[in-house]
């Protein structure tokens, strides 16, 4: 780790850039301009963050195929903290961008869907509370996942239905399979009870 303390005031400035990216941004993109030289520096220069990194607790991940450096908290803390609205979101992210990618046929670093797509599976869930997405948590999504480079919007007003964002292959990074799996049984068992309440009200109806 101290090979760092060696390098020119250039290269120490690189790596604390980068590493400072990598500390409040979570993930460095390939493709992504603002990100692109951090990714790079990072990857050629792996000896340098490991050890530094690891004694802070953090594992560092590259995914040179998806064009991706991300950190992974090697005791399950330092995690942000996100609401259920946020986890169902990001959850509904991840599952539109491997949904994207299989529909293309493509290996792009990324993938753009538009907010409707994104309300349609939010409201496949039926969820009673929160029914709908409202224009707040639509904002305030975007604003929060933009962030942590999981996504990029397109267009300023993200309320609009054809507001384009872009998802970038970080989400796959931020969410377990496990965690999509678990999506996925929610999903089915809310839809099942929605369509067992529906048949029950139009009995009644019939009555």
């Amino acid at each position: 780790m101290l090979e760092i303390l060696n390098e020119s005031i250039a290269q120490k400035e690189k790596f604390r850039i980068a590493a400072n990216k990598l500390l409040n941004q979570c993930f460095l993109l390939k493709k992504k301009e603002d990100t692109k030289k951090d990714y790079m520096f990072v990857k050629q220069n792996l000896e340098m963050f490991v050890p530094y990194f690891d004694l802070l607790g953090y594992d560092v991940k590259v995914n040179e195929d998806q064009g991706v450096i991300g950190l992974v908290n090697q005791f399950g803390t330092g995690r942000l903290e996100l609401t259920k609205y946020e986890s169902i979101l990001l959850l509904i992210l991840r599952l539109l961008y491997i949904e994207k990618r299989k529909e293309l046929a493509t290996f792009s670093e990324e993938v753009t869907v538009i907010m409707e797509e994104v309300r349609e599976k939010y409201a496949m869930l039926k969820i009673k509370a929160k029914p709908y997405l409202d224009k707040g948590m639509e904002r305030n999504f975007v604003k929060l996942f933009r962030k942590y480079n999981l996504i990029q919007n397109l267009d300023t007003d993200v309320n609009q239905a054809d507001a384009r964002i872009i998802i970038y292959p970080s989400i796959i990074m931020a969410v377990t399979v496990e965690s999509v799996n678990d999506y996925y049984e929610m999903t089915e068992q809310k839809l099942k009870d929605y369509a067992v309440n529906r048949d029950v009200i139009a009995v009644e109806s019939e009555e």
